[in-house]
């Protein structure tokens, strides 16, 4: 087997995994859209980011199989990442449900995700997330 085929499978692996997870990270937004403890900026970033993840209307049309989800886990995990700077883990933890530790399956999914879109768009997003 050839590394593209190798990483190709490697990369629907991941995705379907990561993809059981967004109804676990709507629970977990829709929590902490509800604890004072998480500030109104961030609160706002949480409510466009469930409404983007409702709304039929998508960057990149949820139709669209695999690709159609890649920017709804992408942006969860963003906003997920944000708050992992600005509010104690600990509240995180309370609400989180999943199998897994959710620091690092977000900075997993974030990872995974950028691999997807165009380098340009890459090295301006994770150079913002490395400042942070």
């Amino acid at each position: 087997m050839t590394t593209n085929k190798i990483q190709t499978s490697k990369s629907k692996s991941s995705s379907l995994s990561f993809l059981n997870y967004i109804p676990k990270f709507l629970k977990l937004l829709l929590n902490l859209m509800r604890d004072s403890r998480v500030s109104a900026t961030d609160k706002a970033i949480l409510g466009a980011t469930i409404a983007y993840l409702i709304n039929p209307v998508d960057i990149v049309p949820d139709w669209i199989p695999f690709l159609g989800m890649v920017d709804d886990i992408y942006l969860v995990a963003l906003a997920l990442l944000r708050l992992l700077l600005r509010t104690d883990e600990k509240v995180l933890a309370q609400y989180w449900d999943g199998p897994e530790e959710l620091v690092p399956l977000l900075k997993q999914i974030a990872d995974w995700a950028v691999a997807f879109l165009p380098p340009r768009v890459r090295r301006a997003l994770l150079a913002k997330v490395e400042n942070a």
